[in-house]
């Protein structure tokens, strides 16, 4: 007949065999399938308390020298009731600023705010090692640029942003409030941030009409290539559909959106221009960034050798979208005008008769009168260069034209 014996019993009747019978230990280890300290270690628990020390016993350390203390949670817990869009990093961060001796680590603080119900675990997601991720080595290599539906004003009107953040310093280039992100308030944008941060190396940016021709039905060049292109500038383009290319000025504007404009209505643009700018302060120069080990885009954007570049000389900086004249020979001055296009596809600028594109027939073009040439463009987009007519039709141009406007860049 078997009997089931219980493993206080079991261990009792090796320890017997060991004292009583005076087995050899390793033969008595063998015999139940456990190495020879645990043996050891049942006929020292059966001398201290007889058979009620060989019941099991809870692994349990008595003291854990590393548990966060109950002063140190309840600070956590304040700090994140205060701000709920903080997580565990950012916790971490604040408790080390704040002085505390002991810091918890970042698993220990997400588990204490788990505990307290102050958020909902998630599963686990995969190690940061798993992600390729990709950025340039100095500041001013590459800046990636949008345009970003927002903010609102109390009327229900929605205005747009044109943004752009440094590559490698997240450092906020650019960030302008604008009624409507058209190719020319793009351009503008754009070159006020250079003649203030300095010309990058490269710019990336989606497909989008403001920026390239690449998907227009038109060809030809845009005003955005038009100003990389003078002034040394690669233009960078994402695959189509491929948003995660500008994951990084994808992720500021989340941040901007969550931070500030999901939070905030304004009475006016410029009301909303001025609040940006406050915000953009912050972000750049006292919020820390997680993913540059904390550290303020400001600390890294001035870190590098590039980093500020000296402003582009008056005359250099492309200006076709300023509104101060170029300073270049006033006896040939360059115009901006507009022409409709005729049925079969021509333009008349002064004596000169030109051939645009029959498809635009009754359509508004832009034409850029320069010195040795015109530049014709339609919604942005360049369509034709044509050589200039002779400096004195210019000049009668610009006196007698009553739709030329004045030269910007």
């Amino acid at each position: 007949m078997l009997l089931e014996l219980s493993v206080v019993e079991q261990r009792y009747e090796a320890v017997m065999e060991v004292l009583r019978d005076g087995l050899a230990i390793t033969e008595v280890a063998l015999r139940y399938g456990v190495t020879r300290q645990s043996v050891h270690a049942w006929i020292r628990r059966y001398h201290q308390g007889g058979i009620g020390g060989l019941a099991d016993r809870s692994h349990r350390p008595k003291s854990c020298p590393h548990q966060m203390t109950v002063e140190v949670e309840a600070l956590l817990c304040e700090m994140r009731r205060k701000q709920p869009r903080w997580g565990p990093r950012r916790l971490v961060y604040e408790l080390e600023r704040a002085g505390i001796d002991a810091v918890p680590s970042r698993a220990s603080v997400y588990r204490a705010l788990v505990r307290n119900k102050l958020v909902s675990p998630v599963q686990r997601r995969r190690r940061k090692e798993d992600y390729r991720q990709w950025e340039r080595s100095q500041p001013m290599e590459l800046w990636q640029m949008d345009c970003l539906h927002g903010p609102s004003l109390a009327d229900g009107t929605v205005l747009r942003m044109i943004t752009g953040v440094d590559d490698h310093s997240r450092f906020c280039v650019l960030a302008e409030v604008v009624h409507r992100a058209t190719a020319r308030a793009v351009c503008a944008a754009f070159s006020r941030a250079m003649g203030h941060w300095g010309i990058p190396d490269e710019v990336l940016t989606d497909n989008g009409k403001v920026f390239t021709a690449r998907f227009s039905k038109h060809g030809g060049q845009t005003l955005f290539d038009d100003i990389c292109q003078r002034h040394g500038i690669a233009h960078r383009l994402t695959a189509v559909r491929s948003p995660t290319t500008t994951g990084k000025i994808e992720r500021f504007h989340k941040t901007l959106r969550s931070e500030f404009l999901d939070h905030n209505t304004f009475a006016t643009i410029e009301d909303a221009q001025a609040r940006v700018d406050a915000w953009l302060e912050e972000y750049n120069t006292v919020r820390p960034h997680q993913a540059i080990s904390m550290r303020t885009p400001a600390q890294r954007f001035r870190a590098g050798d590039k980093t500020v570049l000296p402003t582009i000389a008056k005359g250099r900086l492309w200006s076709r979208l300023d509104r101060k004249p170029v300073e270049q020979d006033r006896s040939i001055p360059g115009l901006t005008i507009t022409r409709r296009v005729t049925p079969n596809g021509r333009i008349t600028v002064t004596y000169q008769h030109a051939y645009v594109d029959r498809r635009l027939a009754g359509k508004v073009v832009t034409v850029r009168v320069e010195p040795n040439v015109m530049h014709a463009y339609y919604d942005g987009v360049l369509i034709k260069s044509i050589p200039r007519t002779t400096q004195k039709e210019v000049k009668q141009l610009a006196a007698h034209d009553p739709h030329n406007r004045p030269n910007r860049t």
